[in-house]
């Protein structure tokens, strides 16, 4: 289905880029990801894996760095553009398209630090990798810990009887990293350098931690199995552990003094992106719904001239310009405000995986018996709807921390 758009004020060069894009996804991204999602995790992560085709290609159309600045090699995407780009690429595929942005956290935190030195040294090789050989990975969720780290307000988060999994030791001009990360470190088994959460000072609970760039190949870092998985096959996750690990001082760029408004900063930008990935996979639910209710005849006429099937179909359509209208819309708020606000990326993360997930089962219910065949694509999306509902924060988990904000944060309106 080829939408509406309801922003008129787009340019030509966005229309351009969209239909770019699409054409990408289709013919590109929709093979590969029905290939991985098929194949055992190990497989696809192996060296001959169609995920590195898919890597190449997505870096030589220069995908990688869309949200880099100009200045260090990137394209400097306008926010609207961004969303274009990821609704898009999640359309195609939500795994691969989170992978692919993924890739990019590392390089993308050190360009907004302005360290001229590390820029040179591993951001403008990553602008400039156009093979797909160069891949980030964020690195913070632990065995021990996963909505811990994003708790920032509530009572537990700077309780001392909470540690770390991973921990970071000042030795002179270096560091030393230890610990485990979990198996949900997407692009885990793939990456060549990582953007590491740990453990700096335990008095201070969760809150006592650092971030740091870490490059995988290092000795210490060692990589565990790629994870098998209900849905977001396509999607490579898989732990890392870090065996005293040596970095220098200057690979750390965050500290415990400052570490709980930065991780609030990064969970805005993961979970703003979430929204708009929801976004692409509802809408590929709902191409795939009218699709099937043009061709399936019951009744003695296709299924889409029945009112009742219309009525169903207008809802999937309505779930999903929400979606679009709310993630669009955080999405260039958050790009225009600093410090960006988490509880708005929360909503849309929140509203939009959910919204998602309906589109999906709905699908299913359309598609009949078929829909829970493999033979037919709905069922690989429900099942990748199903995992944003616990990605990148639980949103039962992500609506306290937001309620909580709300509640302390914003002034309250006096009743009369």
């Amino acid at each position: 289905m080829s939408y509406y758009e309801l922003n008129q004020d787009l340019s030509w060069e966005d229309r351009e880029l969209k239909e770019t894009i699409h054409k990408f996804a289709k013919e590109v991204m929709r093979p590969i990801a029905k290939q991985l999602d098929e194949m055992s995790a190990e497989a696809g992560a192996a060296p001959d894996s169609p995920v590195w085709d898919f890597l190449a290609q997505a870096y030589a159309m220069g995908f990688h760095k869309a949200e880099l600045p100009e200045e260090v090699g990137g394209l400097g995407f306008t926010p609207l553009q961004n969303h274009i780009l990821k609704e898009e690429l999640a359309w195609g595929s939500f795994g691969l398209a989170a992978l692919i942005t993924v890739a990019a956290m590392p390089y993308s935190f050190i360009a907004h630090t302005g360290n001229q030195e590390l820029i040179e040294k591993f951001v403008k090789p990553y602008c400039d990798c156009e093979d797909g050989r160069m891949v980030g990975c964020w690195a913070i969720t632990e065995p021990d810990h996963g909505s811990d780290f994003i708790g920032d307000g509530l009572e537990f988060y700077n309780s001392p009887k909470i540690k770390g999994s991973v921990t970071g030791t000042p030795d002179g001009d270096e560091w030393i990293i230890n610990g485990q990360k979990c198996s949900w470190v997407s692009g885990g088994t793939l990456a060549t350098h990582s953007m590491v959460h740990v453990h700096v000072d335990p008095s201070m609970g969760m809150a006592g931690s650092a971030i740091c760039f870490v490059p995988c190949d290092l000795p210490g870092v060692s990589k565990g199995k790629a994870l098998e998985k209900l849905g977001q096959r396509d999607l490579n996750q898989g732990e890392i552990f870090y065996d005293n690990v040596r970095i220098p001082k200057e690979y750390v760029f965050v500290g415990p003094e400052i570490y709980a408004p930065m991780m609030g900063q990064c969970l805005a930008h993961a979970n703003m992106h979430m929204g708009i990935w929801a976004t692409g996979l509802a809408r590929a639910a709902l191409d795939e719904a009218l699709t099937h209710t043009s061709d399936r005849v019951q009744g003695g006429k296709p299924l889409k001239d029945h009112p009742s099937m219309q009525e169903r179909l207008f809802k999937l359509f309505s779930r999903v310009e929400t979606c679009r209208a709310l993630s669009r819309a955080v999405y260039q708020m958050n790009h225009s405000t600093q410090p960006m606000l988490p509880e708005y990326s929360m909503a849309s993360k929140v509203t939009c995986t959910e919204l998602c997930l309906e589109n999906c089962s709905d699908a299913i219910q359309i598609f009949g018996g078929y829909g829970l065949t493999r033979e037919y694509s709905v069922e690989k999306l429900f099942r990748d709807a199903r995992c944003t509902l616990i990605e990148d924060g639980c949103n039962e988990v992500l609506a306290r921390y937001a309620g909580n904000v709300l509640v302390n944060t914003y002034p309250r309106i006096q009743g009369s």
